[in-house]
C-alpha cells in the first residue's frame, strides 16, 4: 500500500488548512480499524475534491485504542473520543473549521462533534451509521453481528483468518481479497487491536444517542443497500430526520469506501459541486 508521502496526504504538518487557508478533510474509521484500512479510497478521494477545492488536504486519524493509538484506552463514550480527535487535531497544529468524513463508529463521533462543536466543522459525510434514537437496535447492529464480533476476538484462528471473516461481513466487491488480506494482517501484527479495546468501542457505539435537531452545518449521508452489519434504513431514517441527502448504492457492502472508492469520492465531488453552484459556502446550509 502507498505511504501518506506519496499520496500527498497530510502526516502533521503545523497550521494546516483553516478558516482562511485550504480546506482540510479528516477522516475517521469504525469499531476496530485504523487508517491504513481506508485502502486507496484516500488518493481517489483526495483527486476528486481538489478538483472543487484546491489544495485540500487530507487528515487520516485513528481513534484511540486503534491503529498508531492502539495502546491508548478506547473511551467508553463517543464523547470521549470526539476530545480526543480535538485535542490530536491541536497537536498537530490542524485549524479548523474541518470536514469530517466518516464512517460507522467513526460516523458516530463525527456527529456528536458537529454538535456540541459546530464551529470547528465545515461539513460532514457520514457513511453507513446508525444512531439512537432514528432506528431499534436490531437495524443499527444486526443480533448476529454482535457474538460475531466477540468470537472473532476471542477465537483461536489465525490473523488471516478473523481478517478473511472481517473482509466477508463488510464486502461485497472486492476483486483482489488477497490482496486487502495481506494488508490487513500486516496492520493486525503493527497495531493489534485488544479484546478490551473492542468491547469499550462497541459499547460506546451502543450507548451513542445523537441530536434529533438538524444538525447546524451541512451533512451528507451515504450508505449500501447490501450492507450486512448495518441496515441501509438507518441511513435513511437520520435523513429524514435531519433533512440531510442521502446516496444509495445498490451493491456495495458495509465497508463503502473500500469496496468502491470511485463511487463515494464522485458522491462528494457532486455534493460540493451543487452547493457551489447554490453559492453555498463551507458551514452554511441550503
Amino acid at each position: 500500500m502507498r505511504g501518506l508521502d506519496a499520496l500527498g496526504l497530510e502526516a502533521a504538518g503545523p497550521q494546516l488548512g483553516g478558516a482562511h487557508g485550504k480546506a482540510v478533510w479528516v477522516l475517521l474509521r469504525g469499531l476496530a480499524r485504523e487508517s491504513g484500512h481506508w485502502g486507496v479510497f484516500p488518493h481517489v478521494l483526495l483527486q476528486r475534491i481538489r478538483e472543487q477545492q484546491p489544495g485540500a488536504e487530507l487528515v487520516l486519524l485513528d481513534l484511540p485504542g486503534n491503529g498508531t493509538f492502539h495502546r491508548k484506552a478506547s473511551p467508553m463514550q463517543v464523547s470521549g473520543m470526539v476530545e480526543f480527535c480535538r485535542d490530536e487535531l491541536r497537536r498537530r497544529g490542524v485549524q479548523g473549521p474541518v470536514h469530517l468524513l466518516a464512517m460507522s463508529l467513526g460516523a458516530m463521533v463525527a456527529s456528536d462533534w458537529v454538535q456540541r462543536y459546530p464551529s470547528e466543522v465545515a461539513a460532514g459525510v457520514l457513511i453507513n451509521t446508525s444512531f439512537r434514537p432514528f432506528s431499534p437496535f436490531y437495524r443499527r447492529l444486526r443480533p448476529l453481528n454482535y457474538l460475531t464480533f466477540f468470537l472473532l476476538s476471542l477465537s483461536r484462528l489465525s490473523a488471516r483468518q478473523r481478517e478473511q471473516r472481517v473482509l466477508q461481513m463488510t464486502t461485497c466487491l472486492q476483486q483482489r481479497p488477497s490482496e486487502v488480506l495481506d494488508h490487513w494482517v500486516n496492520l493486525r501484527r503493527s497495531h493489534p487491536v485488544g479484546l478490551r479495546n473492542t468491547a469499550r468501542q462497541l459499547w460506546a457505539a451502543m450507548r451513542y444517542q445523537a441530536s434529533e435537531a438538524r444538525p447546524p452545518v451541512p451533512i451528507l449521508l451515504l450508505c449500501s443497500k447490501a450492507d450486512g452489519l448495518v441496515d441501509w434504513r438507518c441511513s435513511q431514517a437520520i435523513s429524514r430526520a435531519w433533512g440531510a441527502p442521502l446516496r444509495l448504492h445498490a451493491r456495495a457492502g458495509h465497508d463503502l469506501a473500500l469496496d468502491d472508492p470511485p463511487w463515494v469520492a464522485q458522491a462528494v465531488w457532486e455534493w460540493l459541486r451543487v452547493r457551489d453552484m447554490h453559492g453555498l459556502s463551507a458551514g452554511q446550509l441550503h
